[in-house]
């Protein structure tokens, strides 16, 4: 530890220490440890254990289950003691944490069997250490030091595992000026090498957003000793179904905080203004369990809009705390649920639809009756939408004593409460403070922006200046020709998308424009690939809702969809009839057996594709997903899918429908998704000033600086300047700036270095690539920055370096450059340029001269430039290299061939080590065998390799890690990512 660190600690000790923590200097390895918690234990469970015993309570208690221990750490629990007696306790006093001992210690020593590591600070409650405190000297980058402290985590015999420190909740990392913090999880809850990074890791702030770096400040607003107790007990969520934890934002919990204070107290209604994208559900969940515990509150309910979004909030109420909310299938259960005492139905998640039919006239409100007198807490999910006002008429009269409180990213204000019709008519809304009385807490899109839980929006407004058949200038809110429409969006799909990375949702006015659009598409994309076989046609899907006819599900679903029930009284048989088609090609695309009957299937259908966009198209193949949806209010509010980036407009939108629609593409993935897209067709920038302008919140002066990504000349300055400082950092070393410089660099600082400048070169270029409305001028001054072959070449080059690098990441020291680089292959990834891709490309490589689209360096070259192909580039290239022009192959000859020889190399390189251990290459070619087909690594298999050797204990140790070293590389290759239990031991 260096002497800033020593000195940033022991000012810490001292804040924690005015805090009211007990300082222990006197435990500093793993019995001084538990013997502080035994006596806590005995002390609080008024028990004295004998040595055996508490030996057993340890075997018992210490698991290598974070989840498990978490639960044990909140719960009561059962202890059989020797003489056959059950002892009742808990591990700290779960009633009121903070009537707990709260402990720091400092640079604990954990020795266990392979392990020595020590522990800058730990909190501990009641003898359980329970936060852990790393401080460190340099500059933190966020994710880089999560990442450290988990690799620390998943070391071979770490104390996570098999000691109290099981028990860790929280992590947090200062370098006091800055500090972050996370919630402990297991190994699979922290993917830094999957493509999607949104990582858990978060600041503290405080009730107006104002952040809270300073690590004293920080220990003032979040380790006091009950604030610390209060976090862990009320505001941690343990996720049964997926057995994660998770800790809750700081705008989270004082929503929480307000709407219980308002109920305690009384106080009336209140309202939450809390972001779309900010985690709402989580918020409210909270917020009704809590409310379960309070017995002035006879009932919680928690109203939605809609069935889709009843049920999506069912689901993740259920994912926080399996089986806490049941299906209300129908309206008699709902009022089933209702009169029933049992404690499980105290928190109920209904529809207002549901809820409004057993308010109204007739036998439900009869039984329901003796409920009119009960204290109630009523909270509703998107309460801005426009139906609410009739609803809360029957609702407040029925419960009189009733408390609403609203959950909204968009409230109703002066502003946007008029509205015009689909009739053509205006009319008004109720102000979210008409029905809610006041704001309890607010977390708007520039607050959620700037903490990057959402992302700004890049708006390119259709640029001609005349529409091909009115010939006339367009008009703001004006709609242009179909055709120029889907011209432009076949022509800027792929670049709006990143490569159909991701997909895009088309928003337009009506039913029919949806079924014009959904034909005209299919003429012009067949046009398209006419001209040009390169083309691979989108994936077009189209959702609307049918005729309700008396469906109640349809009808219900129609509620909050104006524009289509509207038109659904138009010829609804015309409609119905072009729904039925649309299904039955949708049916045909995807080997689904869809009706127009059973429309809720199809459109969950529809959802689940739109998310599997996630999936590789080597994982699932490109035929499964969807590109575009074509919609007319469907999809525009409440669906959530961080791989929709892209929304199309044909429709004019306004104030909170507008914020909602493009909402839908801001959720945070990766920096390879640095925007969302939003392409507008109905020139509508007075009406997104607008609508920013009323939504940014309190005090912001230039709110467009914030939602909106910087223009197009900004970002390709910032480009340049990459390039120049890229430039200036090679000519430090005396080397050009061409790619091969970076292979030239000499020492691992240097190298580093070059990882950084390039990443940052990478990460521009990925923005401005997703700009769909670049000039060509625009375009010729971004290649001139850097030409397309130099890009790829560099990028050839990080990924060389890189990778050693990650390699010698594990074992570098920690305040080292290697050890805070912060890789991002995700950022050199191709969604397009995928194994099928390659193929293909290696195959017309082999056509002749007329066929071909890349010579052999250009396909080496692009292979080099894409971390896709990290771990099976050599082999590829080794392919590439037997292969001769004019052969012809085919695809699938292609596929066969390199199948073949991989399995040849893979059978040479077991053979060739084999040889150089003296071993029977196919007694180990079984042996690797096994292991792939298991994905388990047998320590005792190994073992029985070295049998013909009759070696002692130690030869035969030696001899086994000198074999793993040349197996590993080749376990990782064979394992293409895939993790092979057992195996982290030998690493």
């Amino acid at each position: 530890m260096t002497l800033n660190e020593a000195k940033i600690e022991e000012a810490f000790i001292e804040k924690l220490k005015d805090l009211k923590y007990t300082y222990r200097p006197d435990i500093r390895d793993r019995d001084a440890l538990e013997s502080n918690f035994r006596k806590k234990f005995e002390a609080l469970n008024q028990v004295n254990l004998t040595n055996s015993e508490f030996e057993r309570l340890k075997d018992e208690i210490v698991s290598n289950d974070v989840f498990k221990a978490a639960k044990t750490l909140r719960e009561r629990n059962t202890f059989i003691r020797e003489d056959g007696t059950p002892l009742q306790y808990t591990l700290v006093n779960i009633k009121d944490w903070c009537k707990n001992e709260f402990e720091v210690i400092n640079q604990l020593r954990m020795n266990t069997a392979n392990s020595h590591h020590r522990y800058d600070v730990l909190l501990l409650i009641n003898g359980v250490p329970v936060t852990q405190i790393e401080l460190k000297t340099l500059e933190i980058n966020p994710r880089r030091a999560m990442e450290q402290i988990v690799d620390y985590k998943n070391d071979a015999g770490n104390g996570y595992t098999n000691t109290l420190l099981c028990f860790i909740q929280l992590f947090i990392v200062s370098n006091k000026n800055n500090t972050y913090y996370f919630a402990n999880n297991h190994k699979q809850h922290f993917s830094f090498n999957a493509d999607e990074r949104f990582l858990p890791i978060y600041q503290m702030a405080d009730e107006k957003n104002n952040k809270i770096t300073h690590l004293h400040d920080f220990s003032e607003k979040f380790l006091s000793k009950c604030k610390l107790g209060e976090l862990i007990s009320r505001y941690m969520v343990l996720v049964v179904s997926e057995q994660k934890l998770m800790i809750m934002r700081p705008y989270q919990i004082y929503a929480v905080k307000a709407i219980v204070e308002c109920i305690k107290d009384n106080r009336g209604n209140g309202y939450i203004w809390h972001t779309t994208g900010s985690g709402k559900t989580l918020t409210s969940f909270k917020a009704s369990t809590l409310l379960k515990e309070n017995n002035d509150i006879h009932k919680c309910l928690f109203v939605v809009d809609r069935k889709d979004l009843d049920r999506q909030t069912r689901e993740e109420f259920n994912k926080f705390q399996e089986g806490c909310v049941e299906q209300n299938t129908n309206t008699g259960a709902l009022v089933k649920r209702l009169l029933s005492d049992d404690h499980a139905d105290k928190v109920i998640v209904t529809t207002i639809q549901k809820l409004g039919i057993a308010l109204g006239e007739g036998k439900w409100k009869d039984k329901l009756e003796s409920l009119s007198s009960k204290r109630v807490a009523i909270i509703f999910d998107e309460c801005h939408r426009s139906q609410f006002g009739d609803n809360h008429k029957a609702i407040k009269e029925f419960f009189p004593k009733a408390q609403l409180f609203g959950f909204t990213g968009t409230p109703i204000f002066d502003d946007n409460a008029t509205y015009k019709q689909v009739d053509g008519n205006e009319a008004t809304y109720k102000t979210t403070t008409d029905v809610f009385e006041k704001e309890l807490h607010s977390y708007t899109i520039t607050n959620a922006i700037d903490d990057r839980n959402v992302l700004r929006f890049h708006i390119d407004y259709f640029k001609s200046e005349l529409d091909s058949e009115k010939k006339q200038k367009i008009k703001p809110g004006e709609a242009v020709s179909k055709e120029a429409v889907i011209r432009t969006i076949l022509d800027k799909h792929d670049k709006a998308t990143n490569d159909r990375r991701f997909n895009a949702v088309l928003a337009t006015s009506s039913i029919s424009d949806a079924i014009d659009y959904y034909y005209l598409f299919t003429d012009y994309q067949n046009e398209r690939y006419k001209s040009d076989d390169s083309f691979i046609p989108l994936n077009i899907a189209c959702v609307f809702s049918p005729p309700a006819e008396g469906n109640q599900d349809v009808k219900q679903l129609q509620e909050d969809l104006h524009q289509e029930r509207f038109d659904n009284q138009f010829d609804p048989d015309k409609k119905k009839e072009a729904l039925a088609i649309i299904m039955d090609d949708y049916n045909a695309l995807y080997g689904t057996n869809h009706t127009v009957n059973e429309f809720d299937l199809y459109y969950q259908d529809v959802q689940k594709r739109i998310k599997d966009q996630k999936f590789s198209n080597a994982d699932y193949a490109h035929k499964n997903k969807i590109d575009i949806v074509i919609v007319v209010d469907m999809l525009l509010t409440g669906f959530d899918s961080k791989y929709l980036n892209t929304l199309y407009v044909d429709k004019n939108l306004k104030y909170h429908g507008l914020i909602q629609a493009f909402s839908r593409t801001n959720r945070v993935l990766n920096d390879t998704k640095p925007y969302g897209n939003i392409l507008d067709f109905r020139s509508q920038q007075d009406a997104v000033d607008d609508a920013i302008k009323l939504f940014s919140g309190e005090k912001v002066d230039q709110p467009k600086e914030i939602w909106l990504v910087e223009p197009a000349p900004v970002v390709i300055d910032k480009l340049e300047e990459a390039v120049k400082d890229l430039e200036g950092f090679l000519k430090e070393h005396d080397l050009p700036c061409s790619p091969d410089s970076a292979h030239k660099l000499k020492g691992d600082e240097a190298r580093a270095g070059f990882l950084n400048k390039f990443k940052e070169v990478q990460r521009l270029k990925t923005q401005l690539d997703q700009y769909t409305d670049l000039t060509t001028e625009q375009k010729e001054q971004i290649d001139e920055s850097i030409p397309e072959e130099d890009l790829r070449g560099f990028r050839g080059a990080y990924l060389e370096i890189a990778k050693v690098f990650k390699e010698q990441q594990v074992k570098a020291d920690p305040d080292s450059d290697i050890a805070q680089l912060d890789f991002e292959f995700v950022l050199f990834s191709s969604a397009i340029i995928d194994y099928d891709y390659i193929m293909k490309l290696i195959a017309q490589y082999t056509q002749g001269t007329s066929k071909r689209k890349m010579s052999r360096d250009q396909l080496i070259g692009l292979l080099a430039a894409n971390s896709n192909f990290l771990d099976d580039r050599d082999d590829i290239v080794a392919y590439i290299n037997t292969l001769k022009i004019g052969e012809g192959l085919t695809e699938d000859q292609i596929r066969d061939g390199y199948k073949n020889f991989k399995d040849q190399k893979v059978q040479k390189d077991i053979s060739n080590i084999a040889t150089k251990h003296g071993l029977d290459s196919s007694v180990l070619f079984k042996f690797v065998e096994n292991i792939m087909d298991r994905m388990i690594f047998d320590g005792e298999k190994l073992s029985d390799l070295m049998e013909p050797f009759d070696l002692g204990w130690k030869e035969r140790t030696s001899k086994e890690e000198e074999l793993m070293a040349d197996l590993l590389p080749l376990f990782k290759k064979l394992a293409n990512g895939r993790e092979i239990s057992g195996l982290a031991a030998y690493e």
